[in-house]
């Protein structure tokens, strides 16, 4: 498993052989207020109801151009080619391990289809002041970890780009981005995008 910092790459196909399906686990805990008790993570719901915050993990799928091809979300779970798939909105954060996981096979992704950007939003509005510990992982099919990111910058914005998967050749590139936005769900932030991953 390689620990990745901000703005690195690296290829996946060099991790793991015969690469055919990916997990994206995106999650985050909530910074501690009060007598809140962290959870484990991937948390997205202080204990105290009046401090709740409810992120979002999100996937949208670009053309070399930057032109949307599609997007799952909590709204969307399953893109129209079936190849990119959401595991569900979670908003307790309870228990271990991932709680919103996003799937990838490979060879149903559309030939159109470049890069593929993962975000994480905050639904509600709240300041990503209010989350610690935001994180992206990357799990081949047989469940072993190639990439993890840990985002260690927090702010005034409400949206992330986290990471990246671009083509390259036969193989794809994974991006570590933590890239702040601004914008409550992905359709919002499509601009942004394309001008951090496309520079347009």
């Amino acid at each position: 498993m390689v620990s990745l910092k901000k703005n690195q790459t690296i290829s996946l196909k060099k991790e793991s052989s015969a690469l055919n399906q990916l997990h994206f686990g995106l999650g985050w805990d909530p910074v501690i207020r009060h007598n809140s008790t962290k959870k484990g993570f991937f948390s997205s719901l202080f204990s105290s109801q009046d401090d709740s915050i409810d992120l979002d993990a999100s996937c949208i799928m670009l053309d070399e151009n930057g032109k949307k091809i599609d997007e799952v979300w909590f709204g969307h779970l399953k893109s129209k080619c079936k190849s990119v798939i959401h595991s569900g909105d979670n908003i307790t954060g309870e228990g271990d391990g991932d709680d919103e996981v996003i799937y990838v096979y490979l060879p149903k992704l559309p030939f159109e289809v470049e890069y593929l950007v993962f975000t994480v939003n905050s639904f509600r509005g709240q300041t990503f002041n209010d989350v610690d510990n935001a994180f992206c992982r990357v799990l081949d099919q047989n469940n072993k970890e190639l990439a993890h990111y840990r985002l260690s910058e927090q702010g005034p914005h409400t949206g992330i780009i986290i990471a990246t998967l671009k083509r390259n050749g036969g193989s794809w590139d994974f991006t570590a981005q933590g890239f702040p936005c601004i914008g409550r769900t992905i359709r919002e932030m499509y601009a942004q995008i394309v001008n951090k991953v496309i520079g347009r």
